[in-house]
């Protein structure tokens, strides 16, 4: 259960986004995203979402990152809600909805109540938020349908790691951030590397996934949670691995974008004794690995034929 300084510092929130920055501002038009219109109080909705999600307050130095932030989130999902909305047939289970909420709730360390009520003594009608998730849900369903026949996985890859984890009786598991940018140019990466290496250390890691993170991680601040090193394909094993404890990894070069990852605690765990479980889980592992490339591709395409006006 949520403490008392915690829900004081929640409402926080509300107090310092009403008072000192926004109070003056009456709703208004704010954009038009292909046929769907976006307002102020929308953009300010999601800065409170932002903030409760990262547990975090509201600072004035971070005005422009968060305000920047917000604004992309909202252009993703909306830009994703035209595209589920051509499809009539997507669906999600009831119990993916709650899994989802029980997941952002523990990432808070509070209980699915608290967590709700949270939202709602910020102004905030949960029902956004189970909104929000659901777009996600139907989002992951539709490049499910879409690619699922593009899901080829290499066995051979997959029995070699197999062996690989046999031969030990221990593994390391990873507290990890990621950040992707867009791709740009071969000969213009190197430039583009150092300009965010350098923007992580003025603003921070989290921030900058925020702002510019073209993955689906932005809003938590590129929080991927622990991940165990088998579930973590080699290429990305190797990077990690190498890098020390607090520190962000050396840039990985894909097709659909520059990757870091900001290691923020690593630990021993006990390797599983299941096999063939074992095998399902890297399995599904490089599926989703591989329906995330869709995504990002798929929302890239539809991203430059939908017509944002300002207003």
């Amino acid at each position: 259960m949520m403490n008392i300084k915690k829900i004081i510092f929640f409402l926080i929130i509300t107090f310092v986004l009403s008072t000192n920055l926004y109070a003056a501002i009456k709703d208004s038009l704010f954009a038009t995203i292909g046929n769907k219109a976006i307002t102020r109080s929308d953009i300010i909705n999601e800065i409170k979402i932002i903030l409760i999600l990262n547990g975090q307050s509201y600072v004035d130095k971070d005005k422009e990152s968060i305000e920047s932030s917000a604004i992309n989130s909202i252009i993703k999902r909306t830009i994703k809600k035209i595209e589920i909305e051509k499809y009539k047939a997507l669906n999600f289970s009831k119990k993916d909805l709650e899994n989802e909420i029980s997941s952002l709730s523990k990432n808070l360390n509070i209980d699915s109540d608290t967590f709700s009520n949270i939202f709602i003594a910020n102004g905030i009608d949960f029902s956004i938020i189970e909104d929000q998730l659901k777009t996600e849900l139907l989002w992951n369903s539709l490049i499910f349908n879409l690619y699922k026949e593009r899901l080829s996985i290499n066995a051979d890859e997959i029995e070699e790691q197999l062996k690989i984890l046999q031969e030990k009786k221990e593994i390391e598991s990873f507290l990890i951030s990621e950040l992707i940018i867009k791709p740009v140019p071969k000969e213009e990466v190197k430039n583009k590397v150092q300009e965010i290496m350098g923007k992580i250390e003025t603003e921070g890691f989290e921030q900058v996934a925020r702002s510019l993170s073209i993955s689906e991680t932005s809003i938590k601040g590129g929080k991927l949670g622990w991940i165990d090193e088998n579930e973590i394909s080699e290429i990305f094993r190797a990077k990690i691995k190498k890098t020390t404890t607090g520190n962000v990894s050396e840039p990985i070069l894909m097709s659909e974008g520059i990757l870091f990852f900001k290691v923020l605690e690593r630990k021993k765990v006990k390797m599983f004794k299941d096999i063939e479980q074992a095998k399902k889980t890297l399995i599904n592992v490089e599926k989703t690995k591989i329906l995330n490339m869709h995504s990002l591709s798929h929302y890239d395409n539809l991203r430059r034929s939908v017509t944002i006006n300002y207003h």
